[in-house]
């Protein structure tokens, strides 16, 4: 079984992989911005189907709130008084949303967190990866997206590797049974690997002394972002948000640590770099 599901992930990253590198490298930044648009959507219904079950028009306003906030934060990001307008605002919509459609009252206190919490989660964070192409110069732009993804990926893979053949200590078995500390470890050097790769490859202006200690902070946030996605699932009784990736589950299966990095990449480039 497990072979089998390596089998499909490798599969499916042998046809999304160079599509996502064509675009991102030789399309313009809007065409990419569409497609993290799409793929927030997409993952914004997986997380109102896990809060919101069975209320498809809850669902639908969750989804085009993502949107919405996705593209204020894409074309407005500068914007200091549309940024405290979408702050102040997100909370109240989430509220109003649960007035209108009541639904189980033991329920709300949850969806009207989520509703707050969800546009920001999914539509601004996933976003970060789509403003690391457009705002910075369109190589480097292309790089530190790539970068984003590759500490995710990388330490996601290095903890499939480590916490297979080595993990013997649970790391946090009440959210998440099969993680394990070595797995942890093994994650944080699948991406300080992805960001020496970046540096001596595809990003040389980054520099090795930043690279590192941003893969360390990037991977352990990441993983954290990875728990807090289990633990949605696991209080909400769902084993994967989706079903859209064969051999990964849903669309915020794949990005719950991505959601991370690619803020903090991006966090990085602003404060740093820019």
């Amino acid at each position: 079984m497990a072979a089998s599901n390596l089998a499909s992930r490798l599969a499916t990253a042998a046809v999304g992989v160079p599509a996502l590198l064509g675009l991102l490298y030789f399309g313009p930044a809007w065409g990419f911005y569409v497609l993290v648009a799409l793929a927030g959507c997409v993952g914004a219904f997986e997380l109102y189907a896990m809060t919101h079950p069975g209320d498809r028009v809850a669902q639908a306003v969750g989804v085009l709130t993502c949107l919405a906030t996705s593209v204020c934060v894409y074309f407005f990001h500068r914007d200091a008084l549309v940024m405290l307008t979408l702050l102040l605002t997100a909370p109240i919509v989430a509220m109003l949303v649960v007035l209108w459609r009541l639904g189980d009252i033991k329920t709300t206190a949850l969806r009207v967190m989520a509703g707050g919490f969800g546009p920001l989660y999914v539509g601004a964070c996933l976003t970060t990866l789509a403003l690391l192409r457009k705002d910075l110069p369109e190589f480097d732009g292309a790089g530190y997206v790539v970068l984003a993804l590759g500490l995710a990926w990388g330490s996601d893979t290095g903890g499939y590797f480590a916490g297979r053949h080595l993990g013997k200590h649970k790391l946090y078995e009440a959210v998440s049974p099969k993680k394990t500390v070595e797995g942890s470890v093994g994650g944080v050097a699948g991406a300080t690997l992805m960001a020496v790769i970046a540096h001596f490859w595809f990003l040389p202006s980054l520099p090795l002394a930043h690279a590192i200690p941003l893969a360390v902070v990037g991977s352990l946030l990441g993983q954290l972002g990875d728990l807090g996605e289990s633990l949605l699932k696991r209080s909400t009784g769902v084993k994967d948000s989706g079903a859209i990736l064969p051999g990964h589950g849903g669309i915020l299966d794949r990005v719950d640590a991505l959601l991370v990095t690619a803020t903090v990449v991006y966090l990085y480039t602003r404060w740093v770099v820019a």
